[in-house]
């Protein structure tokens, strides 16, 4: 008996990485799985058929039961479709797990619009037209009296909620947009009897991050790979299973460690009964305790840097942009 056994799972981005190792893995637990990947590169160029059904060939090979999906998540009426597809195939749907998503890293500077648009059409809006489609579906059959427990699982990044990285300013957006549209969702589609969760995998061996320092080296045979993709495979999968009580969650997994993320919260503040004048909030306000970015993203990187870790972080970025200028 697997905790999916009966469930009907969408999974976009699912013919590499993270999606890849989540499909699977939901295979695995008895789920049936709809593999959606259109196959393309890193920036969402060009596309391959063949990625998806490769997935679904080594699901079936496994004894499970998966059906390709080649539309993009980006393509309103492809999100539809490959809802659609889930129905026509297994008859019901009962999980989406989003995941799909592509980068295009330059500095905010040279960013084109293009670049930022698709960037966010497939990591936001794809993230929010499959789970819109999917929501009409489960609308429909829990005012038709059906009760069955159904379940979303978005994935963010650690750039966008925790430490936003430069010449990521679209992807960082996209991410920290699909947390908030988490919370909204689960607010709303409590109602039909839907959950809505986030996962936001850091430090995990795909193709997107394989050029960070580190990425590349392979651990032991017989040892625990912190780094590789399958380990946020079972959190999604406890998601989506029917057991699972949480909603409105997102959740941070890095190698063997699950935390739960409080998002922006509201922290020190200053208050005055009327309306503040600029020179009251310039002699006020810097005294409030605050994050400093530089010392968030030296910590995300290793720890602290010693004393001179503000400049050591600024050198790496201003090195960083000069690498993209010249592009």
């Amino acid at each position: 008996m697997g905790h999916l056994d009966g469930r009907v799972v969408l999974i976009t981005g699912a013919g590499r990485g993270i999606g890849r190792e989540e499909a699977l893995h939901f295979a695995a637990e008895g789920a049936k799985v709809v593999v959606n990947d259109p196959g393309v590169a890193i920036d969402g160029s060009g596309g391959d058929s063949g990625v998806a059904a490769a997935v679904v060939e080594e699901i079936v090979a496994r004894g499970g039961q998966a059906v390709a999906s080649t539309d993009s998540v980006a393509d309103w009426d492809g999100a539809r479709r490959m809802v659609d597809t889930a129905l026509q195939v297994f008859g019901d749907l009962h999980v989406v797990v989003n995941n799909a998503t592509i980068e295009r890293n330059r500095a905010l500077a040279d960013l084109t619009e293009e670049e930022f648009d698709d960037v966010v059409a497939v990591k936001l809006k794809g993230t929010f037209a499959v789970t819109r489609w999917a929501a009409r579906y489960w609308r429909e059959r829990f005012e038709a009296g059906v009760r069955v427990d159904r379940a979303v699982v978005n994935t963010s990044s650690g750039s966008g909620l925790l430490n936003p990285l430069p010449t990521q300013a679209s992807y960082a957006a996209g991410n920290a947009g699909v947390a908030a549209l988490t919370i909204v969702g689960a607010l709303e589609l409590g109602r039909y009897g839907v959950r809505v969760n986030c996962l936001s995998p850091s430090m995990a061996r795909t193709r997107l991050t394989l050029d960070v320092p580190g990425m590349r080296e392979e651990p032991s045979a017989d040892g625990f790979d912190p780094l590789h993709p399958s380990t946020s495979a079972p959190v999604a999968a406890y998601l989506a299973s029917a057991a699972c009580p949480l909603t409105g969650q997102v959740l941070s997994v890095r190698g063997g460690s699950v935390a739960v993320n409080h998002g922006w919260s509201r922290g020190g503040h200053v208050r005055k009964d009327g309306r503040w004048t600029v020179g009251e909030l310039a002699e006020k306000l810097p005294a409030v305790p605050m994050d400093d970015p530089f010392g968030k993203l030296a910590d995300a990187l290793g720890g602290a840097l010693g004393p001179d870790g503000r400049a050591r972080i600024q050198e790496m970025i201003d090195a960083l942009l000069d690498q993209e200028g010249r592009r």
